[in-house]
This record gives structure tokens, sequence and C-alpha cells, in this order.
């Protein structure tokens, strides 16, 4: 290892191993979430019909929109909550005096934060197969999908986290914005079925082509072409990536 990534992979280091130490409360607890939302919805829907996914039962439809909302959840939430921990608690000083880059600091906490989701994501696909048969049609997409969305959403608690100031802003953020945006992004159902005005307001959230893309991973097909999904999950990252990078190079409530 050259003295140039040893910053790097040392704070890549600290964050997984600080989501490792209670790995119960990072990865077991959305698993288990996320699996009673399946029971629940599963018993309470079963034999519905999802229109466009002909030969796709309900159980099935409804697991990779609640692994992709559980990815979109705790990428998230790895990175927004470890730097307004750091910065309540005083210790990011360390990490500023530190001789990193803010491309290493944008780096090291986006894989720490995909590293968790990957986590999470597994653990789910692995109890849900159990219970729930599920093809693999296009892993590719699978994995292009898994990367952005995750990504996305790390450098969007990246964010968050540089602008909070205390614990309420990031739980106010969740609430106010990613919760909402998950729920209303068809983890429960095909925006096929909505009235007009609500399917076209699902396409501008940029949540409901990360879940239908994961979807499109799994069956071959969804709501919208892949490409459109990718299209719109990558300007989404560029975005959320630029902003994150843009505040960590002007130290942007990071020295308050």
């Amino acid at each position: 290892m050259s003295p140039d990534q040893i910053g790097f992979v040392t704070l890549l280091k600290k964050e997984v191993m600080r989501f490792w130490a209670v790995l119960g409360q990072t990865v077991s607890a959305p698993v288990i979430t996320a699996l009673l939302y399946l029971l629940v919805f599963a018993q309470a829907l079963q034999g519905r019909l999802v229109p466009g996914y002909d030969g796709i039962t309900y159980t099935q439809f409804l697991v990779p929109g609640l692994v992709m909302m559980t990815v979109i959840q705790n990428a998230f939430a790895n990175t927004s909550s470890s730097l307004i921990q750091s910065k309540v608690m005083g210790n990011i000083v360390f990490t500023l005096m530190a001789p990193l880059s803010p491309l290493e600091w944008f780096g090291a906490y986006i894989l720490a934060a995909l590293v968790r989701a990957l986590l999470v994501a597994a653990a789910m696909l692995a109890t849900a197969l159990i219970f729930v048969p599920l093809p693999v049609a296009e892993p590719l997409a699978l994995i292009g999908v898994f990367l952005l969305a995750g990504g996305s959403l790390a450098a969007l608690g990246l964010i968050a986290g540089i602008w909070a100031q205390k614990f309420d802003h990031i739980a106010a953020f969740t609430n106010f914005l990613i919760t909402p945006l998950s729920f209303l992004s068809g983890v429960f159902y095909s925006v096929h079925s909505l009235p007009t005005f609500w399917y076209t307001a699902s396409h501008l959230n940029p949540f409901f082509y990360m879940i239908d893309g994961f979807r499109y991973g799994f069956f071959g097909h969804a709501d919208v072409p892949i490409a459109q999904s990718l299209l719109w999950m990558t300007g989404f990252f560029i975005v959320c990536s630029g902003v994150a990078l843009w505040m960590l190079m002007t130290g942007y409530r990071m020295r308050k």
C-alpha cells in the first residue's frame, strides 16, 4: 500500500467498523422491518394481479421493491449518521486534520455505505428466497442499479450530514424526504394502477427509477424501459456527488 492510499483505506475501515460494531442494529433491524412489510402486505393482497407483470405473483413483485427500499434507507443513514455523530461529538476535527483529499473523503464514505447496503440487501434476499422464489433475468442491470442507487443515496447522506447541525436535522431530512419518496416510489404497487396525475408525478421521483430498475434485474421487464431508469439514476448520482464534493472542497459547515 502506497503512503497516498493509507488515509483513504484507514477512513474506509473506520466507517465499515463503525456500523459493523452494531451489526444487529444496522443490518438485522432493517431486514426484520422489511420482512414484516412483506408478511403483512403479502397476506393482505395475496392473489392480487399486478398490471404489466403477467405470471408474477404479488409477493414476488413486492420483494425487489422492499430490498431496494432498504438499500436506499441504509445507504443514506450510513453516511448521514456518521457525519452528524462526528460533528456533534466533536471528533470530526481528527479527520479534518488528516491529509485526506475531498475525493478520498467522498470515496471512503460512499464505499462504506455500499458495503452496508450490500449486507442488508443480501440478508434480506437470502431470507425472502426461503419463502418466495425469484428469477434473476438481468444480473448486470441488477448490479448497475444497486451501485447507482446506493451511491446516490450515500452521496445524499453526505449532503445531509454536512448540512445538519444536530440530530433533529437528520431526522427531518429522513422523515420529510427519504421516507415519503421511498413509499411513493412504487414499492407496494405498479404505477400503472395509479390515476393519471399520480402516474405522472411518480415519474418525477428518482426513487421510482431505482425501485423499477431493480425489479427489471429480476423479471426482465418493468414499468419503464431500463435505459430510462439508468439515465435518471446516473443524473441523480452526478448531481448528488457534485454537491457533496463541492461541500467537502469548500469545507461548508465542516469547520464550525
